[in-house]
């Protein structure tokens, strides 16, 4: 089976497996609340940000809003998340960027999403394509990394090599479903220190199930 015959089986086994999900498990209503979050789940688990994330909303309600507010206010806010300080001035001046460069308006293009603070590739292609529904790239997090590294997809180690890896053998309508069936079967069955083999439902077609 070469690798794009085995990427569409792997959509369509994970497809079944974890049929319902959304596409990202952070929480949001707006393409800035994403983008904050999104910054926040940097080495931090999506549950935790999932905790920060209501009362920080409920009290910067806008764009504006946190674009004024002091960075070291907003760190206290967020200070149950890894990196807080930073994070926090990253948000303060992503916000204002937004406000004065982009009209008050999330950018819906990579190229200038990437000119944010705190802002790279993987963030952008989850902004993209949770909060725009825009494919114009694949999402590579650590479990992405590990999974298609195991499931021989790529040979690289670099998130930038192996997304291009995956972009040339996974159909463009299913970039950002490939992403999210990786992460969401990465934290439920591959995980990194006890793989479930047994359980594992790409078992027959995965080269490292014996390793």
């Amino acid at each position: 089976m070469n690798n794009r015959d085995k990427v569409l089986t792997i959509i369509k086994l994970l497809k079944k497996e974890y049929a319902g999900t959304p596409l990202t498990a952070l929480r949001f209503s707006t393409p800035f609340e994403l983008l904050v979050a999104t910054i926040l789940s940097a080495q931090t688990t999506d549950v935790q940000v999932n905790k920060v994330t209501p009362g920080l909303f409920r009290k910067y309600k806008t764009i504006e809003a946190f674009a004024t507010a002091k960075p070291e206010k907003i760190a206290r806010d967020i200070n149950s998340v890894n990196f807080f300080n930073n994070k926090a001035k990253s948000i303060q001046k992503a916000a204002a960027m937004v406000m004065e460069q982009f009209s008050g308006a999330v950018p819906r293009t990579m190229e200038k999403l990437v000119t944010l603070p705190g802002v790279a590739r993987k963030t952008a292609n989850i902004v993209l394509s949770s909060a725009f529904g825009i494919n114009e790239g694949i999402a590579v997090d650590t479990h992405v990394k590990r999974l298609s590294y195991l499931l021989k997809l790529t040979k690289h180690t670099d998130p930038v090599k192996i997304e291009q890896d995956l972009l040339a053998i996974t159909p463009k309508k299913e970039w950002a479903n490939f992403s999210h069936l990786l992460i969401y079967h990465g934290r439920a069955i591959c995980q990194a220190r006890r793989p479930n083999h047994a359980a594992c439902i790409l078992n027959d077609i995965c080269p490292s199930k014996n390793s």
